[in-house]
């Protein structure tokens, strides 16, 4: 997986965790509108560059049969049964982007139908949105977002943290949920939405001190 580029990752990620969703492998069309890609031609490089890895089966000739992985992928999949899990991600000052760490079960109820991934918080920021130091959030893997709603957010291709989203026309803002804290103020070509925040998942083991 080193010599996949993100978006590479991401493609596969979608066809390991939601094999089930298809009835057929999917065209690249059927591809395309899954994950909000516009462009076919970009997507066939991807796929070409899945299938170069091992991932992904060669397509037959000119008949378009439709984008399936290799029967180890499949092997695999079947096997994991999990989001991808791709590390800490900051609830505070932006940390460096992420990548896939491995892959963690999680609840049907917590997830979407579209693809989705787990981030471990790290941090305080959004802590009067109930979500603390250690939780894991789920997040649905897309490009846009509702003003309200929390999102990752990449910032400058480098840094990525999860905030409440406020977009306007010459801003975006990306606000704690943490009365010490302010809100980050960018223009909005700094800023890419990674995904929205729909599920959550908390352990208690490793709170050490107990409240009496």
């Amino acid at each position: 997986m080193d010599i996949l580029t993100r978006r590479q990752r991401e493609i596969f990620n979608f066809l390991r965790a939601n094999q089930a969703r298809f009835p057929y492998p999917p065209s690249l069309d059927e591809l395309c509108e899954a994950l909000d890609m516009a462009s076919r031609g970009s997507l066939h490089k991807h796929i070409s560059a899945l299938v170069n890895a091992g991932l992904v089966e060669p397509f037959n000739g000119n008949k378009q049969t439709g984008v399936r992985l290799t029967a180890q992928a499949r092997l695999e999949a079947r096997e994991g049964q999990g989001l991808p899990f791709v590390g800490a991600i900051a609830a505070g000052k932006p940390i460096e982007a992420l990548e896939t760490v491995g892959y963690m079960v999680v609840p049907e109820a917590l997830k979407t139908n579209k693809p989705c991934y787990v981030l471990q918080v790290k941090g305080e920021s959004m802590v009067e949105a109930g979500i603390f130091d250690g939780d894991w959030v789920v997040i649905e893997q897309r490009a846009y977002a509702q003003n309200g709603e929390i999102v990752v957010a990449l910032i400058d291709n480098a840094e990525a943290t999860l905030k409440y989203i406020q977009q306007s026309a010459g801003q975006v803002l990306l606000l704690p949920a943490n009365a010490a804290m302010s809100a980050l103020a960018y223009r909005p070509e700094q800023v890419q939405i990674q995904g929205v925040l729909v599920g959550q998942m908390r352990s208690y083991r490793s709170h050490a001190n107990p409240v009496i």
